[in-house]
């Protein structure tokens, strides 16, 4: 589980915000030989941790929508023909979810 808390210090000195996460919950799994040496080649090129590798693959992997999700959004958009939203209200909704999805913690 990784929570993530973002600080927004917007007002004290421009627009400089800041993501946290602490990570929780370990897991330990066998790979094999040629797997290490590909996650390992893959973190260096990068600059980064084997974990943080197999980490940001496991969210590109599995972040996304179900396939039933995915199967369901086609046929909703499919129904609305040409029931567009006002690029507002569309704007309003996407700031609703990222509020919702990463809440601003302020400096207090």
């Amino acid at each position: 589980m990784t929570k993530t808390f973002t600080v927004d210090d917007s007002a004290a000195s421009g627009l400089d915000v800041y993501a946290v996460s602490m990570l929780t919950e370990r897991l330990q799994i066998l790979i094999s030989p040629e797997q290490r040496r590909r996650l390992e080649t893959e973190a260096r090129r990068r600059g980064s941790s084997v974990a943080t590798v197999v980490r940001e693959a496991i969210d590109t992997t599995l972040a996304g929508p179900t396939r039933d999700e995915r199967r369901d959004a086609v046929k909703a958009m499919k129904a609305m023909k040409g029931k567009y939203l006002p690029v507002e209200e569309l704007e309003a909704i996407v700031e609703e979810e990222r509020e919702r999805d990463f809440p601003l913690v302020r400096p207090g």
